[in-house]
């Protein structure tokens, strides 16, 4: 193993630290790494060609008041394959507000379980502007850049996939949106282009845009709604884009007092928008269904007049607490996937009559799913998403879905190891949807290592074909993109 320690950042975090997101498999890490010729338990296969990236919450400074585990600051980790070799690198993503608070000693910014009456400066980054851009939240490669992104918009911030240089933050030729982007902008492997939103708390509330394959700001159009709201992802068809407003958002009269209390309002519906990919705010088509929260989509496209969108809908999107509870379980149960009821759904949208017909496709509690990129857009049939474990933001499996068949096949990992976001990573030469690659970083909190995982698509629950350790135990995160990019 040829491991070489590059850079240790300065954790201001206290030595017995105890907080639950910042311990265990969210221990945060300190040390930048270049690792090759790592220790390999099977055999990386010689068709694997590209870079796994995962981005996370990977905090250096204590918050001001209460730790939310969305508050941390990003790190960003690669895993590239050649021709059966593998080399892996973790880098901090040098954001502005990092800097700033580093060179403060402390934080500056109240987090999302704090009020932003705390925040020592008011000038951050993104749609709430008492909140830092931690950039932690996720990552995607387009023009033959990672870009990471803030679930609370923000700026993109650039690195070299392979390398994780950082190159400072996308201006898009000078006219990047003074709103931010938000993350889950999605890159559609057909036409190079990225799509992407916005959301803040003032009018029009909402800006969708697309950006050309060579980086050019094509389209930027608001897309009005009744009042403030919390999207948290997007979905796209070959012509279409999709937006969503749910009714789980921030109270418009508390908002005034600079109160942040998120409500879920279960009598009102979920609108999803439909707009042409280049289109305006007065071609968008709505369409009203069953009241619920997405987090996430899966994939779209198009049959006829309707649109087949599919995500995870939650069952119970404001999940009560016993009176007994303490502050940490009534701050984290949002994180809950169990407590929330996620499952795979189908919306059927018909933009000829405006009808919806809609339905779970599985009652397995499920969430974060994959799928293979080159199928974004288009029909598709598998979807690999993260089992989760109940009462915690941590995932204990794969499973993978069929979505035309209603199939399931999965692997569940040892009792304390805990996977991250899977992607699909197709063979050289893929002749289908599914032949090719599963991909993870692994936690394991008994014997304190983290490797990354490799999975035979077509064969999961035989388990990993190649296991590859890492230099050091890496923090749980979430989001992960592959990228068929070679070195």
């Amino acid at each position: 193993m040829t491991n070489i320690l590059i850079n240790t950042w300065t954790s201001l975090l206290p030595v017995d630290d105890d907080h639950p997101y910042r311990i265990g498999a969210w221990t945060p890490q300190t040390n930048e790494w270049n690792a090759t010729e790592m220790a390999v338990q099977g055999e990386i296969p010689q068709d694997l060609n590209g870079v796994y990236l995962r981005n996370t919450e990977n905090p250096l400074i204590p918050a001001l008041d209460r730790y939310h585990p969305f508050d941390g600051d990003g790190m960003l980790h690669s895993m590239s394959f050649t021709h059966g070799t593998a080399s892996y690198r973790n880098r901090m993503i040098e954001t502005k507000g990092l800097a700033a608070e580093l060179e403060h000693g402390s934080a500056l910014w109240a987090g999302l379980a704090e009020s932003p009456k705390k925040s020592i400066r008011q000038d951050g980054w993104g749609a709430r502007t008492r909140m830092k851009d931690a950039s932690s939240t996720d990552v995607v490669v387009h023009n033959g850049i990672a870009l990471t992104s803030f679930y609370q918009c923000g700026d993109l911030y650039q690195l070299d996939p392979h390398t994780l240089e950082n190159l400072g933050t996308t201006s898009w030729n000078g006219v990047f949106p003074a709103e931010g982007v938000s993350a889950h902008s999605k890159v559609d492997e057909s036409t190079g282009e990225l799509l992407f939103f916005n959301y803040s708390t003032t009018y029009p509330y909402m800006h969708y845009g697309v950006v050309s394959a060579n980086g050019d700001l094509v389209t930027y159009t608001d897309i009005p709604l009744p009042g403030p709201r919390l999207p948290h992802d997007m979905a796209f068809t070959q012509n279409f884009s999709i937006l969503n407003d749910c009714p789980l958002f921030w109270d418009e009269e508390l908002l005034k007092r600079d109160i942040y209390a998120t409500q879920f309002h279960k009598e009102m519906p979920t609108r999803i928008g439909v707009i042409p990919r280049h289109g305006t705010s007065s071609d968008i088509q709505w369409f009203e269904c069953e009241a619920t929260y997405v987090l996430h989509w899966i994939n779209a496209y198009e049959e006829g007049d309707e649109i087949i969108l599919d995500g995870y809908f939650e069952f119970d999107p404001s999940p009560t607490m016993p009176p007994n509870a303490d502050l940490n379980t009534r701050l984290f149960r949002f994180l809950d996937l169990y407590a929330l009821q996620s499952r795979p759904y189908r919306w059927r949208l018909n933009r000829r009559t405006g009808l919806v017909k809609e339905g779970p496709i599985s009652d397995t509690i499920t969430e974060f799913g994959m799928i293979n990129n080159a199928y974004a857009g288009h029909k598709y049939d598998y979807t690999y998403s993260a089992m989760p474990v109940q009462g915690w933001f941590l995932f204990e499996g794969i499973i993978k879905h069929s979505v035309q068949k209603g199939s399931e096949e999965s692997f569940r990992f040892d009792d304390g190891t805990y996977c991250s976001e899977t992607v699909f990573a197709p063979r050289t030469n893929s002749q289908s949807e599914d032949d090719g690659y599963l991909i993870s970083f692994t936690t394991n909190t008994v014997t304190e290592t983290s490797d990354c995982v490799v999975f035979e698509a077509q064969r999961l629950s035989d388990g990993p074909i190649a296991t590859i350790r890492l230099p050091e135990k890496i923090c749980s995160g979430t989001h992960s993109y592959w990228s068929n990019q070679n070195l």
